[in-house]
């Protein structure tokens, strides 16, 4: 069996990937070049501004700002396989520091890159500006039965295709087995399973909390909430000025409901997420569960000890209902061709083959730590055989992120997604407060949507 090593260099971008910002209507101010650095990485250019080598500097050159851990390799892979096109690499940035660079650049009307690193959830916030090419005319179709269709929805809105899936995040459960058996409790599968299973530790002596429901985790939260059929926006880019808003639905009060009253009773942690001290709680046993992404245990272990002796498990994410399971994702990014870029078909052959092949997919799984949404590297014994000795030798794909990845249906995110997680963070916020319930929370955050959407013109249905 294929292993892979645990390693201890960490994954420290991954914080940046749950703390993704998009960007509102309401255009950023601020003038300069878009690297922060003096150089333009738009729309081709002569290399010089390339973090890469360029190996046929007579082919056409396309610029990328990306993000992704030994990225460089994958670079350099595409660039010695292709003889007409070439990319130009520059690392602008990670997540918001990346954004902000590209929204100057909008509003500049030059200095973006050809294509860019995005994640899913900011897409419909730069296609409302124009930002973005719609890859359907650049053949979008042809990749398309390459990915499975809940990665497929994350880049689509209606007709349009406004990005190309790279990694994603199905969900799971990472656990340490050694406290569940130290105290005699079984490892759940259910979210009423996984309630009783808190109280059971701490009736057994067990001094930290089974995991920890943090205010800021914007789209952790929001992936919670679906789970229960929570669907908190509609949105078209066809209609770009029409959005649907529903963030108190049923589903989302009932899964906030449960985490309020797990925190009621001292059960559930509400540490924000990926701060200094929650990434020691992770490692040093304060939570007996850490509910990630599919990039979560790469990030996990980059945080522990080389000595550690914690005994990690991956188990499918508790379900509502076990004879009805419901798979849902928590981050992932994609390619994205930008209108500034002056070889659109260039770029677009960028955005679809760079990942598109085993050799680039081999490098982001070994030595980035990346869940891939290609499938013929997803569906690939390669990878469902992979070993994990971090997670006691488990093949914690074949065992849970590859059902997950496949029965992930998809989610729409609204065109001011940044403005909607400030707002949850804060009605969030209250509620482990005190100051408000889990029904009026949502309630408040509901308003303050509806409210927002119809200041920036925005035609509400809700």
């Amino acid at each position: 069996m294929l292993k892979v090593a645990a390693r201890r260099t960490g994954r420290m971008w991954v914080a940046g990937l749950t703390a993704l910002s998009a960007l509102s209507l309401a255009a950023c101010s601020g003038g300069g070049d878009a690297t922060g650095d003096g150089t333009s990485t738009g729309g081709g250019g002569d290399g010089s501004s390339c973090t890469n080598t360029i190996s046929k500097p007579d082919a056409t050159q396309v610029t990328v700002w990306a993000w992704y851990p030994a990225f460089e390799d994958v670079v350099d892979l595409f660039n010695d396989s292709h003889d007409d096109v070439q990319i130009c690499w520059t690392n602008a940035g990670q997540g918001n520091d990346e954004y902000t660079k590209f929204s100057t650049a909008i509003e500049a009307g030059s200095g973006a890159p050809d294509v860019i690193m995005l994640e899913a959830e900011v897409l419909s916030s730069f296609s409302i500006r124009d930002a973005l090419v719609d890859l359907s005319g650049f053949g979008a179709d042809d990749v398309k039965a390459d990915y499975t269709d809940g990665a497929w929805k994350d880049v689509s809105s209606g007709d349009a295709v406004y990005a190309i899936p790279v990694d994603g995040g199905p969900m799971g459960m990472l656990y340490r087995q050694d406290i569940f058996d130290q105290y005699g409790v079984a490892v759940p599968t259910t979210w009423d399973e996984f309630a009783t299973a808190a109280q059971q530790l701490k009736d057994a002596g067990y001094t930290g909390y089974i995991t920890n429901y943090p205010t800021n985790g914007r789209a952790f939260n929001q992936a919670l909430f679906s789970q229960a059929g929570s669907t908190p926006f509609t949105y078209d880019s066809a209609n770009p000025t029409d959005v649907g808003i529903k963030a108190n639905d049923d589903g989302a009060k009932d899964v906030l409901s449960y985490w309020e009253d797990l925190i009621d009773k001292g059960l559930v942690a509400t540490d924000d997420a990926f701060t200094a001290d929650y990434n020691t709680s992770l490692v040093d046993g304060t939570y007996a569960v850490y509910l990630a992404a599919a990039w979560g245990p790469g990030y996990l272990q980059g945080l522990a000890d080389a000595d550690d002796t914690a005994q990690w498990r991956v188990a499918p994410i508790p379900q509502w209902d076990a004879a009805d399971p419901t798979q849902i994702n928590w981050g992932g990014s994609t390619f994205a061709v930008t209108s500034q870029a002056k070889d659109q078909e260039a770029a677009a052959t960028v955005a679809k083959e760079i990942f598109g092949t085993e050799a680039a997919w081999k490098i982001g799984i070994e030595q980035g730590a990346l869940f891939p949404l290609w499938k013929p590297i997803l569906e690939s014994d390669y990878f469902a055989n992979l070993e994990y000795p971090f997670f006691g030798g488990q093949q914690i794909n074949k065992d849970v992120f590859l059902d997950a990845a496949a029965g992930y249906q998809g989610f729409t995110f609204s065109p001011f997604q940044n403005y909607a997680f400030d707002q949850q963070t804060e009605v969030l916020y209250a509620m482990v407060q005190g100051e408000t319930d889990a029904s009026k929370a949502l309630d408040n955050l509901q308003d303050s949507l509806v409210t927002y959407a119809k200041e920036q013109g925005f035609t509400v249905a809700e």
